[in-house]
């Protein structure tokens, strides 16, 4: 029966019953018009199942839903490999990296997948949603979902997530594109109203969302906790309906997050089809809205049919076995391919016995990895490489290696424990050092404190510097930290948060088996009283200003003039790249032109590697203010020593367009485009320049518009003189002298010129009228 049929079946209540969970995970089914129950399930990086709530003799409570959200990645079983945990008795599945170290890869293949990786689990559990990517903009490093999220950029952000969504969902398995929209920290996270200016909201903060559903589809998207512009996001006609489905296109459907509708029927009306979980109040209200005709059937209709196109996505399929084992090699990969090389001094990596062979491994984070960040992502790793046993399998008997935990503890110190590391790290030739930011203190529904990593662990550090200066840190974390302990390693290695692999992953980048070619998705700050939104952040009276505007992230450090710590885009390599030429397509681009841009790179190292070419724009001097910069390409390449490639990235008309907030739409402005690329933004040894056309576009004019503006248009100019001849004697030749003497002085807009300076009696409406 197809979905027409079915609608025209439906009572109002199997209706509204459609569009609510069943219990906790599931929707609803009808036996008798043979719709089946959706399964879904967390997360972002992991498929996270607890039997004890999905499964169909699932009961659960208020309680169970918070456990979830607070479930941390102290908790033992859910970092060191038992599927015990507060989220019931959550199944294991692979834990891949999370967003904030997946997205260093800057790899859309290998991201890809991820995603059939991901749906593989899925199918094995019966799962058909996964909720999932999220890709909020990192806009401050102090968010608590930082580590779920892939960049401080929007085309980043968009590209890799079309790359997991088409992963997913070409295995049969629907996405969940979240959390729509400027859902950027977790502080108070279903009161704060994200007040952000039209320019930043579409180019920065929606961006990415258009992005990766321009190039995915995703089946669903999510809504967010959060008011936004005085809204909330959950039930914002502007967002779900004139933005998402008028102006976009997007023909899926929008759920809520879990307990995110505030108001069932307004949500609906605003089209957000699906209320998750199941809640008894928002099904009565809805009810009640249509039989009063506050929510109209068509209204109703509309969304049941998404919800019945969905359904119809949906392939009815067998349980299917999962190759644990390959997931997890494909785990260790991406992890390998995400971690940064940030620092590498005299070339003490990667570690060699022609330099060292007594080798020290300090930090509890060797033995015991803190492989995710906290919150309804976390998953129960099937497995666990623990870096200290891969140091050793890598290391062979090559090495002697020796291992003191130094602080067992985030905050409380353990003087003896810290002895035996000093004492260890004096008697080897290096030490590599294992630390993280504090556990736990990243997740759901609280952000974190500062960018300090462990008390403990920044002590352990400066302990081991004073005996030995062949130090290497390798750093666990979920955003940003403050590296005020940076001048005393030679070496820093960033896993951020690297999933059940990075044990194998750090070994093997350690000791040179792999070349590391990860890339920082984020700017890595000095302090955070220089990140962009420090004096805004976490808002005032429920009201959180983005007050940076568009100038987030590299945009910000860029238009300052600022050094940060590492720029965006950067990372070490223990080979060497050389940018040798750039070519353009085409001298003159029109707007609705493609222009292919070339590369040509030499691996002029002496071992093979990989380079993420990044290509920016930077806008001409024109009306709308911009950044110095912009990303607007990106590739992966793999190079042999000596060997050469050409690359070719495309820009699209899309990436030379700007949002004009007055004109409330989107423009390219014409005039000389420079065009760069280079291995990160604060390294572009090339530059190209194309003139732009642009598209034909103004300001709709006032009667106080400038007279120079009015100039500057030939026709409307025209008019203006028509007019004014019409209303006195004057010729226009004179009319058209006497304003354009006078226009570069006059301040006080075209009405007053005209009646004033021109003594012409002529009405405001009349001005209006031939100015519009």
């Amino acid at each position: 029966m197809d979905k027409y049929s079915l609608l025209d079946k439906m009572t109002v209540e199997e209706k509204v019953t459609l569009l609510s969970g069943k219990g906790l995970w599931k929707t609803a089914h009808f036996p008798h018009l043979q719709i089946k129950s959706l399964k879904m399930t967390d997360g972002t990086y992991g498929v996270r199942y607890s039997p004890e709530q999905i499964d169909d003799n699932a009961s659960w409570t208020i309680s169970d839903f918070l456990d979830v959200v607070s479930q941390s990645a102290n908790d033992e079983h859910s970092h060191t490999g038992g599927s015990e945990a507060l989220f019931g008795k959550t199944l294991p599945a692979t834990c891949f990296p999370n967003g904030s170290s997946l997205a260093c890869s800057w790899d859309r293949e290998l991201v890809y997948q991820m995603g059939k990786a991901l749906a593989h689990e899925c199918h094995s559990l019966g799962v058909n949603i996964l909720l999932g990517p999220g890709i909020n903009i990192r806009r401050t490093p102090l968010s608590g979902r930082g580590y779920e999220y892939y960049s401080e950029d929007p085309l980043l952000s968009g590209e890799l997530a079309a790359s997991l969504i088409n992963g997913l969902q070409d295995q049969g398995v629907g996405a969940c594109l979240k959390h729509f929209a400027c859902n950027n920290s977790e502080y108070r996270r279903t009161e704060m109203d994200s007040i952000v200016d039209e320019r930043a909201l579409h180019e920065i903060y929606l961006a990415g969302f258009k992005r990766a559903i321009d190039k995915s589809n995703p089946w669903t998207i999510m809504s967010s906790y959060n008011r936004l512009n005085g809204e909330q996001t959950s039930q914002s006609y502007s967002l779900l309906t004139t933005i998402l489905r008028e102006q976009w296109g997007y023909q899926g459907l929008v759920m809520s997050d879990w307990y995110g509708i505030k108001d069932r029927p307004r949500s609906l009306k605003a089209g957000n089809d699906l209320a998750m979980p199941e809640v008894k109040r928002d099904k009565d209200e809805l009810r009640n809205a249509v039989e009063n005709k506050e929510v109209t059937m068509a209204e109703l209709d509309a969304s049941c049919l998404r919800m019945l196109t969905l359904l119809e996505h949906v392939p009815q399929r067998e349980l299917q076995d999962v190759d644990f084992s390959q997931h997890h090699t494909i785990a260790q990969k991406i992890a390998e391919e995400s971690i940064v090389l940030l620092k590498n001094d005299e070339n003490i990596l990667p570690l060699t016995t022609t330099k060292y062979k007594k080798v020290a491994i300090i930090g509890r984070g060797a033995h015991s990895p803190i492989i995710q960040g906290s919150g309804c992502a976390t998953t129960a790793p099937y497995m666990l490489d623990r870096p200290l046993d891969e140091i050793l399998d890598v290391a062979n008997d090559d090495f002697s290696i020796d291992y003191a935990v130094g602080a067992p503890d985030d905050y409380h110190e353990h003087p003896q424990e810290m002895e035996k590391a000093t004492e260890l790290a004096a008697r080897s030739d290096v030490a590599v050092v294992f630390v993280n930011t504090v556990i736990g203190e990243d997740g759901e529904n609280g952000d974190r404190k500062n960018l300090s990593i462990a008390p403990t662990h920044e002590s352990l550090i400066k302990a081991v510097a004073k005996k030995q200066k062949e130090l290497i840190v390798v750093l666990s974390n979920s955003d940003s930290v403050i590296m005020d302990w940076k001048d005393q390693c030679k070496g820093i290695v960033e896993t951020f948060f690297s999933g059940q692999g990075v044990g194998r992953a750090v070994a093997n980048i350690l000791f040179g088996v792999i070349n590391p070619s990860g890339k920082l998705t984020v700017t890595l700050p000095n302090s955070l009283e220089e990140t962009p939104a420090y004096l805004h952040y976490p808002g005032e009276g429920l009201f959180h200003h983005y007050s940076e505007g568009i100038y987030v992230g590299y945009r910000y450090y860029d238009k300052r003039k600022m050094t940060p710590c590492y720029p965006f885009g950067f990372g070490l390599s223990y080979t060497q790249f050389t940018y040798k030429k750039i070519e353009l397509s085409k001298p003159i681009l029109h707007a609705d032109d493609t222009l292919d841009v070339k590369i040509t790179l030499q691996n002029t190292g002496e071992r093979k590697g990989k380079e993420v070419v990044q290509l920016y724009i930077q806008h001409p001097q024109t009306e709308l203010p911009h950044p110095p910069l912009a990303l607007k390409g990106f590739e992966k390449i793999e190079l042999e020593a000596g060997e050469s490639q050409t690359v070719t990235l495309q820009l699209t008309p899309t990436e030379f367009q700007s949002y004009h907030p007055a004109l409330k739409q989107w423009i390219i402005e014409p005039g000389e485009y420079e065009i760069h690329a280079g291995g990160s933004s604060r390294s572009l040894p090339l530059s190209a320049c194309v003139q732009v056309v642009g598209t034909k576009h103004r300001f709709p004019f006032r009667e106080d518009s400038s007279l120079v503006q009015i100039i500057e248009d030939d026709q409307v100019f025209n008019q203006v003189i028509d007019l004014v001849a019409q209303k006195s004697n004057l010729d226009k030749e004179v009319i058209k002298k006497r304003l354009i003497d006078i226009a570069p002085e006059l301040f006080c807009g075209l009405y007053v010129a005209l009646t004033e300076f021109l003594g012409v009696d002529v009405t405001k409406d009349e001005l209006i009228e031939v100015l519009s």
